[in-house]
């Protein structure tokens, strides 16, 4: 049974990036997955992560921002072409989910660790998290964050940048329900922009959660254990928004935590 759902995400994917510009519906995405507009839904989320609407706009906003790194297309036309009617709500998805506006990511192509921590989630610091990153592949730099839903977009409430595979800490993290994502990208690829293959050892991708941090009234400890294993990024994983060229790139990668 899990391999007719994931085939039928696996489609409904496919149909994203061949009608980015057009309007989608959940209707519409359930007629290609051939369920009930119910039921896939719950299995689409099972099996992505995501909601099949939250996914679209990840898809949307990845081809986005190919869009304003290969071309001189203005923001107005790019947003129409990604399938937004008002280019003032492209703006705003496209700056929360990637780190930066849209014209900022066109001249800088990556947020800074500056942003990250002028920028980064508020909250009473209960928990810090540590655990191991492993990977079967070459060391490379790693980036780890714990984010609010299981997609690499917006702002972590913490983050760390590794300089290769191996133990991590999250300091400072606030109450509430975290998902732990880690990423490494081989040298050259830091701005990849098209869908996973499955195959492809370029992207990497671990994650862990969701993670639930309560404030602190003594029911949960203040250390938590998290450890996850890298793998090739599969077309089911969802597209990594959050802009890291410059914090991924071997040249640039130092030790930093938030």
């Amino acid at each position: 049974m899990d391999d007719v759902i994931e085939r039928a995400a696996l489609r409904v994917i496919e149909n994203m990036h061949e009608n980015l510009g057009e309007p989608i519906t959940i209707d519409d995405m359930a007629r290609v997955a051939m369920f009930s507009k119910f039921h896939f839904s719950r299995v689409f989320q099972r099996v992505t992560g995501l909601s099949p609407g939250r996914f679209l706009s990840a898809v949307r906003l990845r081809e986005a921002k190919r869009l304003l790194a290969s071309t001189a297309m203005s923001v107005t036309n790019i947003s129409h072409q990604v399938g937004y009617s008002s280019v003032g709500t492209f703006s705003s998805r496209f700056t929360s989910s990637v780190g930066l506006s849209p014209s900022r990511y066109r001249v800088l192509g990556s947020v800074t660790p500056q942003l990250l921590a002028s920028e980064r989630a508020t909250g009473a610091s209960t928990a810090t998290i540590r655990g191991e990153i492993s990977s079967p592949l070459p060391a490379r730099p790693v980036f780890a964050g714990l984010f609010p839903e299981r997609i690499l977009g917006g702002r972590p409430v913490s983050y760390t940048v590794l300089d290769r595979p191996g133990p991590f800490e999250l300091r400072d993290v606030p109450a509430g329900r975290w998902h732990l994502i880690a990423q490494s990208v081989a040298p050259g690829h830091e701005d990849a922009f098209g869908p996973a293959r499955g195959d492809d050892e370029s992207q990497c991708i671990a994650c862990h959660g969701p993670i639930t941090v309560r404030a602190g009234d003594g029911s949960y400890p203040s250390d938590v254990r998290a450890d996850v294993r890298l793998r090739p990024m599969r077309p089911l994983d969802p597209p990594v928004l959050l802009a890291l060229r410059d914090l991924l790139s071997p040249m640039s990668v130092q030790d930093q935590a938030c």
